[in-house]
């Protein structure tokens, strides 16, 4: 398995993929992009787009859990709060020594600072939703929808 990224390398991940354009539709591409990757490698996933708190394209694939779907709302709080990947903010914290439930006071039924919750920023506009993704190790889950944005921003 590779190693996990820094949380330099993610912040800058943060700051240069940015979409020029998102819509329901975009939104529906890239969870369908997400899914089709997955379905080709058997990847037991569930997927959510969203925007603004609403989802706009959830889906569960074989394999998956309903704890996945859970996962997933617990990843998407994150980056809604936080305006970075979850998994940003679990190696922040992690080299900082600090616990993220107790230092940010969030219960944890709530939030999960575990890769897998990507913000969608878009040009010169900012975050405008949210991508996750749950079921394989937390690295994989964020490189996973990082996968599919490179492929429909090409």
């Amino acid at each position: 398995m590779p190693a996990s990224p820094t949380v330099e390398e993610l912040r800058a991940e943060e700051d240069r993929v940015r979409l020029h354009r998102f819509d329901y539709d975009f939104a529906w591409v890239l969870g369908c992009e997400i899914r089709r990757i997955a379905s080709e490698e058997k990847l037991p996933i569930a997927i959510e787009i969203a925007h603004y708190g609403d989802s706009i394209f959830s889906t569960l694939l074989s394999g998956a859990s309903p704890d996945n779907s859970v996962w997933v709302r617990r990843k998407r709080a994150v980056v809604e709060r936080f305006h970075h990947s979850s998994l940003y903010m679990r190696l922040l914290c992690e080299r900082n020594g600090v616990d993220f439930h107790a230092r940010y006071r969030l219960p944890e039924a709530d939030f999960a600072a575990s890769g897998g919750g990507v913000p969608l920023r878009l040009h010169n506009v900012g975050i405008v939703g949210v991508a996750a993704v749950s079921g394989l190790p937390d690295v994989e889950d964020h490189r996973l929808i990082m996968r599919a944005v490179a492929n429909l921003t090409r």
